[in-house]
């Protein structure tokens, strides 16, 4: 295909494009996310080739590799069209019977399915599995139904159609008042308004304009921004060449983590078929509007995250963030104004442009519009990645996509917004999600990272374990960051290892209060929350932990110990085989013992006994048992003496 050159010759090519798919034709989408790659689907596909050649349907059957289809607890994942037959956990030995049962012989394989957890029954279609079921799909729905690597699955599904628009139909200025109307705010933690930073930079005299994508998504647990970015780059280039027009710039800039080679490669192919193509490049589809986009690669600094951070790092400097005395959609890449959001937030652009700001709009609250794709996970049932509307209760995501909290156990919080965010109790689970909702309660969206947690949870250590992540990740430029964050963690440790003072709370509110005013950046200004926000909530733990050198939780090690109940032991010995530390006393018809000294409180024991004798138990703040003389630990007939 030669190079597009105006809106007639996109359209005839989009034209010849779908007249040459039958909608009938079989299809089979297999996920090959950095997830379901993991599980194991570049095999899978390997096979479903062989196969098909093998049954001679090479000709009559599409295999279309996908980017991530969300639910990651399932992978590999296929849907085969038209039917949107999804099967669930396949591995290549699967697939022979998939082509010769679903394939040829039109038949539905129930072991493969997803099972109803109620019913047991098996659900067929994607769209009707729960944690489907309840998202709103807009931004990351195509990820399963497009190759990230075909620019035509791109324009079969409409793409670059709002950049055609935009060029041909709208002004700069009507781009950037749709953009405002719809008051898309930015996804990756601040919140803010990305129609008022694209008008501060427009508005600027300064010729040299800058547009960038920020990709160096490096929160624990969240992979949202990584698996756009891997299934479907288009949406992310469209949005961003959309940006670059309204604004007046004419370079791009894509910041993404090297350690995401998925993405890094997807990217990279996208920029040059869509140069290619005309998408980019001179004289963008005959328009006269001129834009090149650029990949850097980021090396693994979280605090690159950071806005002025991120633009020191392309500049070629050590990342490190600079007083915003001047805002950088004003004065930030080589000082010039330069427009930043994150993956997310360009990919909803050709949404807005294409199907206008009163679509948009119709989604949400108040004051946040649109949908939030969130990264579920933690304990909960089904983890992976979810598309919700705004204003959906943390109670539905958990509950009715989660499906809530496994093995029996009760849900005690959920994390929000990653390290700098903050965690939500039981009473506010009918909370709406929301940018100002989730502050009010002393939490944020943050770039959308959702960390569930059960009763076994200690807040303290959650607290210890979010401060200790942020400590190592600090640039240490600042003082209220670099030492604060470490005194923080310091004393978080010593009151999870049971030397914690009274005075203890009231110093570590102290060093939050002093980050949040005074540090440089919104890694150190938000990095208290999880601090912060578990005393809020759950002081009770800090006060057990400090006053009774007990972990309510029985979770952190310092503060616990394992004992066996001689009343429950039956001397199976099961204990003492698997003790790593060979910390247990025990033999043949003899009451087992704990060696305290020996014990590294590893809890081998207490996750090997069996449930029916229950004899191993996990104890806090209470003294452990004398040892059992030795005449008294003989069981004879199944009776202790």
């Amino acid at each position: 295909m030669s190079r597009i050159n105006s809106p007639a010759e996109l359209e005839a090519f989009r034209k010849d494009i779908l007249s040459k798919r039958d909608p009938n034709k079989p299809c089979i989408t297999l996920c090959a996310g950095s997830a379901c790659h993991a599980t194991g689907s570049g095999e899978v596909a390997e096979k479903l080739e062989e196969e098909l050649e093998k049954q001679g349907l090479i000709d009559q059957v599409e295999i279309r590799k996908t980017g991530c289809h969300g639910y990651c607890e399932r992978g590999p994942m296929t849907v085969i069209h038209p039917e949107e037959i999804s099967y669930f956990q396949i591995q290549p030995g699967d697939v022979s019977e998939i082509i010769s049962e679903t394939i040829r012989g039109k038949k539905v394989i129930d072991r493969m399915l997803y099972k109803d957890p109620e019913t047991k029954e098996g659900i067929v279609k994607e769209s009707e599995i729960p944690f489907y079921k309840f998202q709103e799909r807009l931004v990351f729905g195509s990820n399963g139904s497009i190759d990230p690597k075909s620019i035509e699955d791109y324009l079969a599904i409409g793409g670059y159609s709002a950049l055609k628009k935009a060029l041909y139909d709208m002004t700069p200025e009507s781009v950037l008042e749709e953009v405002k109307k719809s008051n898309l705010r930015g996804r990756g933690g601040g919140g803010f308004p990305a129609g008022r930073k694209w008008e501060g930079s427009r508005d600027d005299p300064e010729e040299v304009k800058y547009v960038i994508v920020n990709a160096d998504e490096g929160d624990p647990g969240a992979y949202m921004d990584r698996s756009l970015l891997e299934g479907n780059p288009h949406s992310v280039l469209e949005g961003l060449t959309l940006g670059a027009y309204a604004i007046g710039a004419h370079e791009g800039f894509i910041y993404v983590r090297q350690e995401y080679p998925l993405a890094v490669e997807n990217v990279h192919l996208a920029i040059k078929k869509a140069e290619e193509y005309g998408f980019l490049g001179k004289n963008i589809l005959g328009s006269g509007f001129d834009f090149t986009v650029t990949v850097h690669q980021g090396a693994g600094a979280f605090v690159c995250g950071e806005s002025t951070a991120l633009m020191t790092a392309l500049e070629g400097r050590v990342g490190e963030p600079r007083p915003k005395y001047i805002r950088s959609n004003i004065k930030g890449l080589y000082e010039k104004p330069s427009v930043l959001n994150n993956v997310e937030t360009w990919a909803n652009v050709p949404l807005i442009i294409n199907k206008g700001a009163d679509w948009f709009t119709q989604y949400g609250t108040e004051g946040s519009k649109g949908t939030k794709i969130f990264s579920l996970v933690g304990k909960i049932v089904n983890t992976g990645l979810v598309e919700v509307p705004m204003g959906m209760t943390l109670r539905d995501i958990i509950y009715k996509i989660g499906g809530g909290i496994p093995g029996g156990k009760k849900f005690k919080a959920v994390q929000t917004g990653g390290p700098s965010g903050g965690c939500i109790p039981e009473e506010l689970l009918d909370l709406e999600v929301g940018f100002d909702e989730l502050t009010k309660a002393g939490s944020m969206m943050g770039s959308g990272g959702m960390i569930v947690m059960d009763e076994d949870t200690c807040m303290v250590d959650v607290a210890r374990y979010f401060i200790a992540f942020l400590t190592d990740e600090s640039c240490g430029k600042c003082v209220p960051c670099r030492e604060g964050l470490r005194q923080m963690l310091k004393i978080l440790t010593d009151i999870t290892e049971g030397r914690g003072k009274e005075e203890d709370i009231q110093t570590l509110e102290d060093l939050a209060e002093t980050a949040k005013e005074a540090a440089l950046c919104a890694l150190g200004k938000s990095a208290p929350n999880p601090f912060l926000s578990t005393l809020r909530y759950f002081r009770a733990e800090y006060e057990a932990h400090i006053l009774e050198k007990k972990c309510p939780a029985l979770s952190c090690k310092e503060l616990i110990a394992y004992h066996i109940d001689p009343e429950k032991c039956k001397a199976c010995m099961i204990c003492a085989r698997k003790c790593p530390a060979d910390a247990i006393d025990g033999g043949k018809n003899k009451i087992h013992m704990v060696d305290q000294d020996k014990c590294t409180k590893c809890g081998t024991c207490y996750e090997v006994c069996p449930p029916r004798f229950g004899a191993v138990q996990k104890v806090s703040g209470e003294p452990v048992p004398d040892p059992i003389p030795e005449e008294a630990r003989i069981i004879r007939k199944g009776k202790k003496k």
